[in-house]
């Protein structure tokens, strides 16, 4: 359940009606997700800022912010979202509500309503599919070359480090019995070999295919952004390399994916030679970014919490596979 706050109809409505979009019809929760509650919102008008072109017709997404996201980081994660749709990306336009204003605060949560994009996420993706995935990704880091906004990678090394601590030695081994030492044996070595010198912009961090919307073989959205932080493009080609290129539990790596995401990205945005270099230690770093933040939520959910925990060894197994120098040409 994504719903974490009930709002009664009256309330909704007037909400919706701060914003310019029309009268409220109707008002859905929407089961995905764990941090947010969101609604689809479907209304007898479109926004004056998108007018008649507006891609979800009258239906958007209202989203009150209730874990996990700051609110002085809105306006940096907001402000993204209507530069990438300016300049042709498929991401949701923020609409703003009749004051201009990116957010509306409900007591101390804040609530945004973003455009409806058509499409599905897709669970077992096609080479076509992920290389349109890729091109999405290259033309988003294309157009953040000149988004004013920064923000620090808050889901860096540091916090990887603070995430193993929190978990521990013996937390990690009740996971499973090899995964402490290769938390162990990967921190450091990841610590000391980081680049430094790699092309950075503004990046997802986080493009899942749940955070990817498909009509076929065409994307049609890129969302949830609410990683997004300013950080080494490659880094983010490997978190996605990472997301896409082996099935769900992370034994088996599809190495026609990998093709096809690689020469995506690389028609909208080639990668450098040190780039390139440096993707199979970025790709350990994601994966043993997704490793810990699973781990500590295996460790941390309460029993009976309506949550899916997911399996941190389904990324501990890539960290193993991107290690294998018998994989160095993964990327190639």
């Amino acid at each position: 359940m994504a719903v974490y706050t009930q709002i009664g109809a009256e309330e909704m409505a007037a909400l919706v009606a701060e914003f310019g979009v029309g009268t409220l019809v109707s008002a859905k929760g929407i089961a995905e997700g764990v941090s947010n509650s969101n609604w689809l919102i479907e209304t007898t008008g479109s926004p004056a800022q998108t007018g008649a072109a507006h891609a979800g017709g009258s239906r958007f997404i209202l989203t009150m912010y209730e874990f996990r996201i700051e609110i002085e980081d809105l306006p940096f994660f907001l402000s993204l979202l209507d530069h990438l749709a300016a300049r042709g990306c498929p991401v949701p336009r923020t609409i703003h509500d009749t004051a201009g204003r990116l957010f509306r605060l409900r007591g101390e949560k804040a609530l945004a309503l973003i455009e409806f994009l058509p499409g599905v996420s897709v669970s077992q993706p096609s080479p076509a599919q992920a290389h349109a995935v890729g091109a999405a990704l290259a033309q988003m880091h294309q157009a953040t070359r000149d988004f004013a906004g920064t923000r620090a990678n808050a889901m860096g090394l540091a916090e990887w480090r603070r995430l193993a601590e929190a978990c521990g030695h013996d937390g990690l081994e009740r996971i499973d019995p090899t995964l402490a030492g290769l938390v162990e044996r990967e921190l450091p070595l990841l610590s000391a070999a980081w680049p430094q010198n790699l092309p950075a912009c503004v990046i997802h961090a986080d493009l899942f295919p749940d955070n990817v919307l498909m009509l076929a073989d065409r994307v049609t959205g890129l969302i949830d952004f609410y990683f997004a932080c300013t950080d080494l493009a490659a880094y983010d080609v490997a978190v996605t390399h990472a997301a896409w290129c082996f099935d769900a539990d992370g034994r088996n790596f599809r190495r026609d994916l990998s093709d096809a995401l690689i020469a995506g990205y690389e028609s909208g945005r080639p990668l450098d030679p040190q780039e390139r270099a440096a993707l199979p230690l970025l790709a350990r770093g994601a994966a043993l970014r997704f490793t810990m933040t699973r781990a500590y939520d295996w460790l941390n959910t309460p029993p009976g919490a309506l949550v899916t925990r997911k399996d941190p060894m389904a990324f501990a197994r890539r960290i193993d596979f991107y290690a294998d120098p018998a994989n160095a040409d993964c990327f190639s």
